[in-house]
C-alpha cells in the first residue's frame, strides 16, 4: 500500500513538473527572443500615448556641460604649462 501510494506521488510530481516546463506564458520567435508586448501597446510607439516626447533642450544639457567642463579644464592647463602651478578654480586664474 505504501509503495502504491509512494508511486502514485511520484507520477503526480512528474505530471505537475513537465507541464509547468512545457509553457512559460511566451510566444517565442526564437529560444531567448521572448519578448511580448502587452495587449493594446502600438507597433510604432512615435506618436502615441507611450511616446516620451523629449525636450530637444533638456537632451542636449548634457553635451553642454561637457563642453563647458572641456573649456574649464583647458584653462587649467594653460595656466599650468604657464605657471607650472595647478589652479582648481577656474576664477582664480588670471587672464
Amino acid at each position: 500500500m505504501k509503495k502504491l501510494a509512494l508511486l502514485s506521488l511520484a507520477v503526480v510530481a512528474a505530471g505537475l513538473s513537465a507541464s509547468a516546463s512545457a509553457y512559460d506564458g511566451t510566444n517565442c520567435k526564437e529560444p531567448g527572443v521572448c519578448w511580448e508586448p502587452k495587449p493594446g501597446y502600438p507597433d510604432k510607439v512615435a506618436g502615441s500615448k507611450y511616446d516620451p516626447k523629449h525636450d530637444v533642450n533638456e537632451l542636449n544639457k548634457q553635451a553642454q556641460s561637457v563642453k563647458e567642463m572641456e573649456a574649464r579644464n583647458e584653462k587649467r592647463r594653460l595656466n599650468f604649462v604657464k605657471t607650472g602651478k595647478f589652479v582648481y578654480d577656474v576664477d582664480e586664474i588670471a587672464n
